[in-house]
C-alpha cells in the first residue's frame, strides 16, 4: 500500500503542476478551442448556405447544417489538443525538466501519467467549450442522457489515444517546432472524412480512403449517438481505432522515455 500511495501521491503532485502551467499560459487551450471554433464560424457562416444543401436531413427533422459538421469539430478539437500535448511534453524534454524529474526519488511513471491526464482533461475542457459555441450557433441535440454518457466515453478515450500520441511526439522531437509541426496533418484529417461533407459525395478513390480513415468512424458513431442515427459497426470500428492508436502512442512514449536522449 506505501507503494500505491507513493506513486498516487507523485502523481497528483505532478498532475497539479501541469495544471498549473496550463492555467498560466492559456494560449494553449485557447489556440485548441480557436482553430475548431474558426472553422465552425466559417463552414456554418460563410459556406453553411451551400455545404448544407448537399446533406441529408437527420431523423431528429434539423436540417439545420451545423447539427451535421459540429461532430466532425469537435473531434478535430482532440486532433487539435494533441499539439498542445506534443508541444508541452517537448518543453520539458528540451529544456531537461523530465531529465531532472528522473533523477529524483519519485514514481517515474506518474510523470507520463500526470502529462497525459491534464492533456485529456483540457482537450475535454476544449471540446466542452466548442460545443457550447455550437449551441449558441443554433446546434441541438435529441440525446437521451444515457447516450450523452456513451458521447463522453467515447471522447475521453479519443482525447486519451491522441494525447499518448502527442506524448510520444513530444519526447521524440528535438526541436519544439518539429514538436508543433508533427501533428498538424491530423487536423485537417477529418476534413478528409464524413466530417464537413458526407463521404458519398466524393470521388470513388477518395471516398474509398474517407470511410476507412480512423476519425471517420468517431464522427458517425458520435453523429448517431447525438441524433439517434443509425451507428451500425461504426461503433466497434471507432473502439477499435481509439485501442489501436493508445497501444502505438503508449509504447512510442514508453520508447523514448526511458531512453537517455543527448543533444
Amino acid at each position: 500500500m506505501s507503494t500505491v500511495s507513493h506513486a498516487v501521491a507523485d502523481s497528483v503532485t505532478l498532475l497539479r503542476r501541469n495544471i498549473r502551467n496550463q492555467m498560466r499560459y492559456p494560449t494553449t487551450t485557447l489556440s485548441v478551442i480557436g482553430i475548431p471554433v474558426l472553422f465552425l464560424l466559417l463552414f456554418v457562416e460563410v459556406f453553411g448556405n451551400v455545404l448544407g444543401k448537399g446533406v441529408a436531413a437527420l431523423p431528429s427533422g434539423n436540417e439545420e447544417y451545423v447539427n451535421y459538421v459540429l461532430p466532425g469539430l469537435i473531434v478535430m478539437t482532440a486532433a487539435t489538443g494533441m499539439i498542445g500535448t506534443a508541444v508541452s511534453t517537448s518543453i520539458d524534454m528540451t529544456e531537461g525538466i523530465i531529465a531532472r524529474f528522473k533523477t529524483m526519488a519519485i514514481f517515474r511513471p506518474a510523470i507520463l501519467i500526470a502529462r497525459a491526464t491534464s492533456s485529456v482533461a483540457q482537450t475535454l475542457a476544449s471540446m466542452a467549450a466548442v460545443l457550447a459555441v455550437g449551441c449558441l450557433m443554433g446546434f441541438r441535440s435529441n440525446a437521451t442522457p444515457l447516450e450523452w454518457l456513451a458521447v463522453l466515453g467515447l471522447l475521453t478515450a479519443l482525447s486519451f489515444s491522441l494525447t499518448w500520441l502527442g506524448v510520444g511526439v513530444g519526447l521524440a522531437s528535438k526541436t519544439l517546432d518539429a514538436a508543433s509541426n508533427a501533428p498538424f496533418p491530423l487536423i485537417l484529417l477529418p476534413f478528409v472524412g464524413s466530417g464537413i461533407v458526407p463521404t458519398d459525395t466524393m470521388p470513388a478513390g477518395l471516398r474509398h480512403f474517407a470511410e476507412y480513415q480512423p476519425f471517420t468512424p468517431v464522427i458517425e458513431t458520435l453523429r448517431g449517438l447525438l441524433f439517434g442515427t443509425a451507428i451500425g459497426s461504426s461503433g466497434y470500428v471507432a473502439a477499435a481505432w481509439c485501442a489501436g492508436i493508445t497501444v502505438l502512442g503508449f509504447t512510442w512514449s514508453l520508447k523514448h522515455f526511458t531512453k537517455d536522449r543527448t543533444h
